[in-house]
């Protein structure tokens, strides 16, 4: 079913752009609210004043709806046709019939261009580039030019059609992050269970959450301890285990029994709800690059207009055979010469080559602008887990006591852990695979907050942190309190036995990226996460990356990028999670890991690395930097060309022949050298490291089995 709301958004859209063409740009923070993205199809809560918008990247003047290309599609075909009928002098192919054949080929992709140029008069906006098409290609039609009107209209139409997607994408984002909240709670009152929306609940309202479902509201626990997967909010994998009285926030997952929770926080001051609140204001301020042709349309279009009406009236004063006509055709001849037709077709086919070739190196740019901006940037901030690092927990390092073997240490723990579900568990589990099997295991008891105990091949094993020795006694050396990772320690028959490290390995080419990064010019390299600072400052000091904050939740994330933003820096946010979302959205460019990274992140990013591949982001700067090189050659080609010719043109020595020449043919030449980008090869050092799993590439020790550690 159509979403009509979207289509009425897009009308609001159209209407504004053609108002005023600068108005259009990013929703509100009234159309981004999170009732407005959730009112029924067809209710959106857009604001009355559409002039009040931000610049817009693209112009929407393409055909809505779910087949945009269709209306353009039919345009080319006509104009395709008449062309051949010209061609082959169909005899019927003449006078009214060829009018109306090219009329209806250039109204379907120029109705609204004319219309936009028509209602931006009463704006005071009148030299814009929609009045530049109109008269160029209504001058074209005047002097019986019709395929080029109808081809300058149609280029410029399918050009921008390309943009046309921004702004539904900020809306989806919104939603992809509103299905993170919860619908229902259950709450006890009065010792009974009922089921109410989170706005109904209040503080101190306690509120039943089962195994597998999310936290609807912030609050803190009131029985044993649990486990809760903190993904949404911290980006990290490693679940949290909650103590009796610590905090319990919405949007985490029940990963163990029934519990309850205390609710502290209404439904509005969760900090779930205060992550949407930063991602519709990162949106609303995010600053918008104004393209190219509406600054030069300000002041060529009217010094070409004036100049084509001096060109008509000043040579009756000082031609002595003045004819009307013969200078009225000059002055549409001049007209023709002088539409914008190579710029409209170079620029964005420039940027679109980029973005064409940026695909090919699995990177995905939403808009033309984001190359300009990703090209200016001089600082690069980037998330932890799944950015710089695999996302997966896997065992670092296995180091046995004194008189243990270290093959034996794994095929106790390693068995012991196949009884639990947690995912340091699993990565041991993983690990130690081929050792642990037939072996039997009993009276397995999990103890919340500390680890298992049960008998492994008859002897008695405790394997968790270390409180879990410290309750039963076990005495362990302390330098084993000084280990960074995850770990997971074990006890055999009493005594201390030995730990395992858990942690997430950096991504193969990580620490290449970082090299590349600061090879290319970024002065500045950042990593905030919301994992330990101990682990973040360690995988820091491997990527050689000299500052980064660990401990973070979004708000912080968001500060520390707005210190930069404020200290004047141009930056780019790299992240995966969804508690990325609002600090991609804030940042000048923000980059989504888009195999991993989450649907909202994804949305709310500029640009999206489809690979998971941090050295992309050196990759996507080296295209960029491309992109800009061949578009202004373009630009500088046009306006060369065309000085020429319009010199040639008020001088009465060109004709529609030279106009056209100037027109398509440098439009033709922008295109072959727009092409040229795809065929760059942009590959670096680092892509023969992607090619490996990390596993071969990190400093992870060999297997026990194997090798004693």
């Amino acid at each position: 079913m159509p979403d009509s709301s979207s289509d009425n958004l897009n009308e609001e859209l159209n209407t504004a752009k053609q108002v005023n063409p600068e108005n259009v740009g990013a929703l509100t923070r009234e159309q981004l609210t999170p009732e407005a993205a959730t009112a029924p199809r067809g209710q959106d809560h857009a604001p009355t004043n559409t002039a009040d918008h931000d610049d817009h990247d693209g112009h929407d003047h393409g055909p809505a709806g779910a087949h945009p290309y269709l209306v353009p599609s039919i345009s080319l075909a006509l104009l395709l046709a008449g062309i051949a009928l010209d061609y082959f002098d169909v005899p019927f192919f003449v006078g009214a019939v060829r009018l109306v054949w090219y009329g209806v080929a250039f109204l379907l992709v120029g109705w609204k261009v004319l219309k936009a140029a028509v209602l931006s008069i009463p704006s005071g906006n009148v030299f814009n580039e929609f009045l530049l098409m109109s008269i160029a290609t209504l001058g074209a039609f005047a002097i019986g030019e019709y395929p080029e009107g109808v081809a300058v209209m149609l280029f410029y139409t399918v050009g921008e059609l390309f943009q046309d997607a921004a702004v539904n994408r900020a809306k989806r984002s919104i939603r992809a992050l509103l299905e993170i909240q919860a619908t229902e709670v259950t709450v006890v009152r009065d010792g009974r269970p009922l089921v109410l929306d989170p706005k109904q609940v209040q503080v101190g309202d306690v509120m039943e959450v089962r195994p597998g479902e999310k936290v609807a509201l912030d609050g803190t626990l009131n029985c044993v301890a649990a486990s809760f997967n903190t993904a949404a909010l911290t980006g990290e994998s490693a679940p949290q285990t909650k103590q009796p009285g610590e905090a319990v926030l919405a949007g985490m997952l029940n990963e163990g029994s029934l519990v309850q929770i205390t609710v502290t926080a209404a439904f509005a001051d969760t900090k779930l709800s205060k992550i949407l609140a930063m991602v519709q204001d990162a949106v609303g301020r995010k600053a918008k690059t104004q393209q190219f042709i509406t600054k030069f349309a300000r002041i060529y279009t009217p010094i070409v207009v004036a100049l084509a009406v001096l060109l008509v009236l000043v040579p009756f004063f000082v031609v002595d055979d003045y004819v009307f006509r013969e200078w009225l055709y000059r002055a549409l001849v001049f007209l023709v010469i002088s539409c914008p037709c190579a710029l409209v077709i170079s620029i964005p086919l420039g940027y679109f080559g980029g973005i064409g070739a940026a695909s090919k190196n699995g990177i995905l740019f939403k808009g033309s602008n984001f190359l300009d901006v990703l090209r200016d940037i001089d600082t690069v901030v980037m998330d932890k887990t799944g950015t710089l690092t695999e996302g997966v927990f896997a065992v670092r390092q296995v180091q046995p006591a004194a008189g243990t073997d270290a093959p034996d240490l794994l095929r106790l723990v390693g068995a012991l852990e196949t009884k639990s579900t947690h995912p340091i568990a699993k990565a041991v589990v993983k690990y130690a695979a081929e050792a642990v099997h037939g072996v039997p295991v009993e009276s397995v008891s999990e103890i919340a907050g500390h680890g298992l105990r049960g008998r492994v091949d008859g002897r008695d094993v405790l394997a968790g942190n270390t409180k879990l020795l410290r309750k039963f006694d076990v005495t362990y050396p302390p330098e084993v309190d000084e280990v960074v990772d995850s770990i997971v320690v074990v006890a055999v028959d009493g005594k201390y036995a030995g730990y395992l490290t858990v942690a997430d390995a950096p991504k193969a080419d990580a620490a290449q990226a970082v090299r590349e990064l600061r090879a290319d010019g970024i002065t500045k390299l950042v990593m905030l996460s919301g994992d330990k600072d101990s682990i973040v400052q360690r995988v820091a000091a491997e990527l050689g990356i000299t500052e980064a904050h660990g401990g973070l939740l979004p708000e912080d994330k968001a500060r520390y990028v707005q210190q930069y933003l404020d200290a004047g820096r141009k930056l780019a946010f790299v992240g995966d999670g969804v508690n990325d979302a609002p600090v991609v959205a804030l940042a000048d460019v923000g980059i989504a890991m888009g195999g991993l990274g989450s649907d909202a992140t994804i949305e709310t990013a500029d640009v999206v690395i489809q690979t998971d591949h941090p050295s992309k982001i050196a990759t996507a700067r080296r295209i960029a930097r491309a992109t800009h090189t061949v578009v202004w050659q373009n630009i500088w080609l046009a306006f060369i060309v065309k000085g020429v010719v319009l010199a040639l043109g008020a001088g009465g020595l060109a004709t529609m022949w030279e106009a056209v020449f100037a027109d398509v043919g440098v439009a033709l030449l922008a295109i072959l050298n727009a092409v040229r980008i795809q065929r760059m090869n942009f590959r670096s050092s680092a892509d023969s490291l992607v090619a490996k799993p990390a596993s071969e590439l990190s400093d992870k020790p060999n297997h026990p089995n194997n090798q004693a550690t």
